[in-house]
């Protein structure tokens, strides 16, 4: 099984690469396609996650660069749990998702990728999706590529932006 796309990923330190957090994105950053941003909020952002488990994995983060939940403010952490209400709710409109992993790996033994910024991740999913590849060869087989991908959901964030 050959997936040279994961390279890049190995290659980059603490998984942020080009020296910077990827969730620490302003307004600014919405026209860059490459950050796959979908919106970016008063307090939060979600962004497409580049390695995602299947089509249409959405991050969400606070835009403050924190590692830990009881650091976030009142105001921080009610936006962020909207937000994941809304990527959730998105998604299963969007790609008519059966059902959505949402989740935290809070620590790098927990499983955080990006350790010292806190992010949840909803990832939708369908009866049957489940196949060898994963559990065999660690390999994910998307039928739609991560630019048509962001291209339908920041279509579906576009009216849920302040």
């Amino acid at each position: 099984m050959f997936s040279p796309w994961r390279m890049e990923y190995v290659r980059q330190p603490g998984g942020g690469g080009k020296g910077s957090c990827i969730f620490c994105a302003g307004e600014a950053d919405l026209a860059d396609p490459e950050r796959l941003l979908l919106g970016v909020w008063p307090h939060s952002v979600a962004i497409l996650n580049r390695y995602p488990y299947n089509n249409g994995h959405v991050l969400v983060a606070p835009r403050r660069h924190v590692a830990e939940l009881w650091a976030l403010s009142p105001e921080e952490m009610r936006e962020l749990f909207s937000l994941v209400s809304l990527a959730a709710m998105t998604l299963r409109q969007v790609y008519h998702a059966e059902g959505l992993n949402v989740g935290m790996n809070l620590g790098r033994s927990a499983g955080a990728g990006i350790a010292d910024h806190l992010h949840a991740h909803i990832v939708p999913r369908w009866g049957g999706d489940t196949n060898f590849m994963a559990s065999v060869l660690d390999t994910r087989v998307l039928p739609e590529s991560l630019a048509q991908t962001h291209a339908r959901l920041a279509a579906a964030f576009r009216p849920l932006r302040p």
